[in-house]
């Protein structure tokens, strides 16, 4: 299995993983935040991170799109591209509490400890989206 198959694989069954811990009480404790007008499900993932079944939801969906996408390369590729992307935009709309965006417009918790997480994902995401070649090169020289 290629670096970038279990990149994706990785990365989807953490998600997974941090999408059903969000279900569990006890692992994410109760939290309440006055910007975010969903409240079900509205805690802190081992005390830290904010998330509310919104945000459980897409953990679960980057999750299930992880284990599909780990079949390929290329899938592995383009999910690295769109974990990159979707996480940066996360990030900087986790920064700016103008209009709401640190939540969502009030239906997602995107602040705190989420910005520097998110951050970290989108940067992950780009190494194996973007600048990861070396194993696709000798796969194409290996086909030749």
């Amino acid at each position: 299995m290629s670096i970038l198959r279990r990149f994706a694989l990785v990365f989807g069954i953490v998600f997974l993983l941090v999408g059903v811990a969000g279900f569990i009480p006890g692992i994410t404790v109760p939290h309440d935040h006055p910007n975010v007008m969903l409240k079900s499900g509205l805690g802190l993932v081992l005390g830290l991170f904010p998330v509310n079944v919104l945000h459980n939801i897409a953990h679960l969906l980057f999750g299930a799109w992880g284990l599909a996408a780990s079949r390929t390369d290329a899938a592995s590729r383009t999910y690295g591209q769109g974990v990159a992307i979707a996480y940066a935009v996360l990030t900087v709309m986790g920064l700016v509490t103008a209009g709401n965006l640190h939540t969502l417009f009030g239906f997602v918790p995107l602040y705190g400890h989420d910005i520097w997480l998110h951050a970290v994902l989108a940067a992950v995401g780009a190494y194996f989206g973007f600048m990861h070649r070396q194993e696709h090169r000798l796969e194409r020289a290996e086909r030749a």
